[in-house]
């Protein structure tokens, strides 16, 4: 077992310096810069992912990830649970995103992921974009669309050309009041004209540095047909788009399943997307799960950290990737003045000095026995921006934080005190405990359970509502509606900007409605500084200042090393990676089975 992970290791790190190599090629490029053009194909066409190379005996390399990819067969991987709707612009739920709009929709940017680059390190390339260009002074971007894109062959929209009619209209969608989305509320878009069929302008009202950003982030915009907002097309109930894969049937509770769009514009006709189709099958429990995929009717599957020693005796060849987390946990609370949280921040400070994020680290991640075993852990803690976001993240009890690292620190008789101090000195107070056990998975669960006697050592009083995910958490708890104290995970957003901005700013899924200036003015900060080296500075800061009144308190589920598997014939599982909710368009295309 010991030579097993020794070897796993060794092929890690020459990833990661092959990736070294890979930044610094671009660590001088302009902020505003011409990006993305398309190659010179007379079809406008796609990427330089689309072919592969040909040849029986071709090996992928990092300079040729799909040497000797060969199309046909299906992809079996999983989803835990049913969207709450189809509709991308209805609901803000991770399943509407990952197994809906991000197979089926374009965006006009997305994320390139590939051999020698991180998760974490991900940069914006053109979707159905084929150019976009800023004037110099940033106040207005010219995007251009990509001549060859098509959407999928499925009636009223039959394989027609888009064009900015369909941009448009789905910009008008995503930006209005019932819209989800809103992707003015993360960059700042005066407005959005349309002079012809293959180009937008976008005016701002400041710079931004995250524009690009936002229009890859598979949170935010995504373009749907315009008989989607004519009647011709219910989003609701089927998605008929111009992305890799073409929708085929979804059997709620059972599985979806897509098929290869031969006219992908990032693909070719011989090359991805390469699987002809993708079954997605629709297990909650990580049991199930795990035993599909030790069974050999899983392709992949995650793997919770202490079933790892006994996959790799099970499966001769199991490929495994691990993550360390862009998945923010996070306790937070109602937004009622009268709260005991709202009239004292030592409240807030005093439930974050109760938690022993060692434990619940090691509850959460099993990190002695794996260890023990040769495994090697990340052990970091979440600030408020997640751990996984290496480039702007600091150390929550580094010497950065100051004094405000204290109160990440375990201490339960300071928590005391400061409850004391607040005016809960003899009985505490009582409350809510509330977060969703049926969808984030057992590892969730269990930190999440843990906190509760966490809170009442300190004289906390509880009463616990596990909430139906659909129903409940992310329909009412998740936006704000509720009485209390809530745990949860935060959306992975792709740029790290979109934590301050969701989180401390007037946004619809502001949880705890906090809108403190000094925040707000960090969080506007940050989206528009291009000197990347004061912009760090702005989100140090942020998560000092938050710390300093815990608005919200950061955990360790989501921080530390995750596990994913795949069957030792899927190629180019462990070498594409990316972040947040795109990868059915990011990675899943490049994928192949031997």
């Amino acid at each position: 077992m010991a030579n097993y992970w020794d070897n796993y290791w060794r092929e890690r790190k020459s990833r990661r310096r092959f990736l070294g190599g890979a930044i610094a090629t671009g660590a001088g490029a302009s902020a505003f810069a011409l990006v993305g053009c398309g190659d010179d194909d007379d079809d406008g066409g796609g990427g330089s992912l689309a072919t592969p190379t040909a040849g029986a005996n071709a090996t992928p390399t990092p300079s040729d990830p799909l040497a000797g990819a060969k199309q046909g067969g299906t992809y079996r991987t999983y989803a835990t649970g049913d969207p709450p709707t189809l509709d991308p612009y209805g609901n803000i739920s991770f399943l509407t995103k990952t197994y809906v709009a991000a197979p089926h929709y374009s965006r006009l940017y997305m994320y390139k992921a590939g051999p020698g680059i991180e998760s974490g390190s991900v940069r914006p390339t053109p979707d159905a974009a084929q150019s976009a260009e800023a004037t110099p002074d940033g106040l207005k971007w010219t995007v251009k669309l990509r001549p060859n894109v098509k959407f999928h062959d499925i009636a009223p929209v039959s394989g027609r050309l888009m064009t900015t009619e369909d941009v448009k209209v789905s910009w008008e969608r995503a930006s209005s009041p019932t819209s989800t989305n809103k992707p003015q509320q993360s960059m700042p878009v005066e407005k959005v004209e349309f002079p012809d069929a293959t180009t937008m302008v976008f005016t701002m009202s400041k710079p931004s540095a995250t524009f690009l950003d936002v229009l890859a982030d598979s949170n935010v915009f995504y373009i749907l047909p315009k008989e989607a907002f004519s009647g011709g097309v219910d989003p609701a109930k089927i998605a008929i788009g111009s992305g890799p894969w073409v929708w085929k049937t979804y059997e709620p509770s059972v599985k979806f399943v897509r098929t290869r769009h031969p006219a992908w514009h990032l693909g070719k006709p011989d090359g991805a997307p390469f699987f002809e189709t993708v079954e997605v099958a629709i297990i909650p429990e990580y049991a199930n799960r795990l035993a599909q995929f030790l069974a050999g009717n899983l392709d992949v599957s995650d793997i919770n950290s202490d079933d790892l020693p006994g996959l790799i005796k099970q499966i001769s060849g199991a490929r495994l990737n691990p993550t360390v987390g862009s998945t923010l946990s996070f306790t937070y609370f109602d937004s009622d003045p009268a709260s005991p949280w709202n009239k004292d921040p030592r409240v807030r400070q005093a439930i974050s000095m109760s938690y022993d994020r060692d434990s619940l680290m090691e509850l959460g991640y099993n990190v002695k026995k794996l260890r023990d075993a040769g495994i090697k852990l990340e052990t970091r803690w979440h600030n408020i921006i997640p751990v996984g976001e290496t480039a702007w993240w600091i150390d929550p009890v580094g010497p950065k934080m100051g004094d405000a690292a204290k109160y990440f620190k375990y201490n339960p008789a300071e928590a005391k005190k400061l409850l004391e101090a607040a005016g809960f000195a003899n009985d505490g107070f009582s409350t809510v405990y509330q977060y969703t056990a049926n969808r984030y998975g057992k590892l969730f669960n269990d930190i999440a359970e843990a906190q509760i006697n966490y809170l009442n050592q300190i004289g906390i009083k509880t009463t616990t509502d596990v909430q139906d995910y659909s129903s409940k958490y992310i329909t009412q708890t998740y936006i704000g509606n509720f009485k209390g104290i809530a745990f949860g995970y935060q959306t992975p957003f792709s740029e790290a900007g979109g934590y301050l901005q969701r989180m401390f700013t007037d946004n619809p899924q502001n949880h705890s409605k906090i809108l403190d200036p000094e925040m707000i003015k960090l969080a506007n900060d940050a989206a528009v500084e291009l000197n990347e080296e004061k912009r760090k500075e702005i989100f140090a800061q942020a998560q000092i200042k938050n710390a300093e009144k815990m608005h919200y308190i950061p955990n360790v589920a989501g921080a530390g090393t995750g596990w994913g598997a795949s069957q030792a014939n899927i190629n180019n599982y462990v070498e594409f990676n990316t972040k947040s909710y795109g990868g059915a368009a990011e990675v899943t295309p490049f994928l192949w089975k031997s």
